[in-house]
């Protein structure tokens, strides 16, 4: 099992038990505790968990109490991804073929899209095909793949098929994390393998990160830099780290 298979299978089992404790699932992944100890160091960094005596929690507990991590990420900077995704809905054109990965960012997106006329959509994202759906003037297309466990996201690479006879005008996603060097990462390998795939079936890559987003890196890389044609973020962004950011069109999305 690959370091990002195992920590990502660490934060599943955190979301279904509430806690870990590294004794007992080192000896479940078998591997030592040493290495698990430097796999919760790691994600403890990104902010996904908090170490215990022994163990570790989600920083979220919310998420834990709930079940379904994507609403929780849903809440997050709300205001700011609903006006990120408005920004981008000025972007498409009827008639376009758009791809829409399945982050909360890009649901506002799909929201502000419902109705819109004659797109064609192909998505990993179970609710916006679903929004997306009720208009019988857009074409929904789902990519096909493993429902991520407590999620309503389809990844894995499953669905190749499908894209590789897929040319799309635009590529909408987001990620956990946007910086100038490793460009767009995410926390899923599996995830960011279908992101590659998609970004190179679309004739531009178009980036929707809110500030937090901004400077901040996961395990693996989905989206290079030089891969971006547009980034939209909103008015909290740092201007000093936007204005590093070359070849990539910027645009700040503010609330209304």
């Amino acid at each position: 099992m690959f370091a990002s298979q195992r920590r990502e299978k660490i934060v599943e089992c955190l979301h279904q038990k509430g806690q870990v404790v590294v004794k007992e699932l080192a000896k479940e992944m078998n591997v030592s505790e040493g290495t698990l100890r430097t796999d919760l160091r790691l994600l403890e960094d990104e902010g996904i968990i908090e170490r215990t005596h022994g163990g570790a929690v989600l920083v979220n507990k919310k998420a834990v109490h709930r079940g379904d991590s994507f609403f929780t990420r849903s809440e997050l900077n709300y205001p700011e991804k609903r006006a990120i995704g408005m920004q981008a809905a000025r972007l498409v054109s009827k008639g376009q073929c758009i791809l829409l990965d399945a982050s909360s960012t890009v649901l506002e997106l799909a929201k502000a899209l419902a109705d819109c006329d004659y797109l064609t959509v192909v998505t990993n994202g179970l609710d916006a095909a679903m929004i997306l759906n009720q208009n019988p003037r857009i074409n929904v297309i789902l990519i096909g793949g493993v429902l991520r466990s407590g999620s309503r996201t389809v990844e894995g690479v499953l669905g190749k098929n499908v894209l590789d006879g897929i040319h799309a005008d635009l590529f909408f996603t987001s990620a956990e994390g946007v910086s100038i060097e490793e460009g767009m990462t995410d926390f899923s390998l599996y995830e960011a393998e279908l992101k590659k795939r998609m970004t190179a079936n679309a004739r531009k890559t178009i980036a929707l990160a809110d500030h937090t987003k901004l400077g901040r890196r996961s395990i693996a890389t989905s989206v290079e830099m030089a891969q971006l044609h547009t980034l939209i973020t909103d008015a909290k962004a740092d201007k000093s780290y936007l204005e590093k950011i070359k070849g990539v069109e910027v645009m700040i999305a503010f609330n209304k």
